[in-house]
């Protein structure tokens, strides 16, 4: 399986607009905290990146005790973490192999991020190892076999290749979340519309979504070149787009 080296793409990942307008407060970790009354809680954003979801829930929960870690395993993006939020723990680490006693977190988040870890099974033991015994694991990414007509899959076919052996099913995530004897609560959120090719050249020609960065150059420019010549000859060119997220919690019992 191929790893996006995002050392190389750190400086420009916050280019795209969509990854910060689209956080939200986190209403699971709200549930949480509403529900599991404690003097301080323990809150662990996992392959944190640059900081866009500590940034916006620092702000949301401002004034509640909660203690914010944040790790990553590119310094990189661990360093434009570090701009953007205060008091928060940041650790440079593998998912494999957390720097942390065990059961100490309440939350974990981990967006957009477990379909990079090459060794998916040590990375779901380690995170029920430091999650607290009533704590909540929360994964959230795009559900790619709910989504093959993804625009990045329309202009770059190889990139869904790439996905494929990156993605696990749902089914598997939940399985392998279960047979940890985690209590879980899977969905997915779909969603088909007509997209204009227009608002979306710029994401592509910025090559910061990570499997653009695993198919080859050929294959890229190749891409590139059909959204242009589609613009070129219909500057308000539609394709039909999908698009699923899953949504995922898990609870330790």
């Amino acid at each position: 399986m191929k790893i996006t080296n995002y050392s190389k793409i750190a400086e420009k990942y916050d280019k795209n607009q969509y990854r910060a307008n689209e956080i939200r407060l986190d209403f699971d970790l709200k549930q949480y905290i509403e529900t599991n009354s404690k003097a301080e809680y323990q809150v662990l954003d996992l392959s944190c990146g640059t900081g866009l979801y500590l940034e916006k829930q620092t702000n949301n929960f401002e004034g509640l005790h909660i203690k914010w870690n944040g790790l990553d395993l590119s310094e990189q993006m661990l360093n434009k973490a570090k701009e953007k939020v205060e008091n928060v723990e940041f650790v440079k680490a593998d998912v494999v192999d957390m720097p942390y006693v065990t059961e100490t977190f309440d939350f974990i988040s981990n967006n957009y991020a477990f379909h990079h870890y090459s060794d998916k099974e040590q990375a779901l033991n380690e995170i029920y190892r430091v999650l607290t015994k009533g704590g909540i694991y929360k994964l959230h990414n795009i559900a790619i076999h709910d989504m093959p007509k993804w625009w990045v899959y329309h202009y770059f076919p190889t990139a869904y290749y790439e996905d494929l052996k990156r993605y696990w099913t749902k089914d598997v995530i939940f399985n392998e979340l279960i047979s940890r004897g985690l209590e879980v609560n899977l969905k997915i959120e779909y969603r088909m519309e007509n997209i204009r090719v227009m608002d979306f050249i710029d994401y592509a020609e910025n090559r910061d979504i990570s499997v653009l960065t695993l198919i080859n150059d050929k294959d890229y420019q190749e891409g590139i070149e059909r959204m242009r010549y589609d613009l070129k000859t219909n500057p308000n060119k539609t394709i039909a787009n999908d698009f699923a997220e899953m949504f995922c919690i898990a609870k330790k019992i």
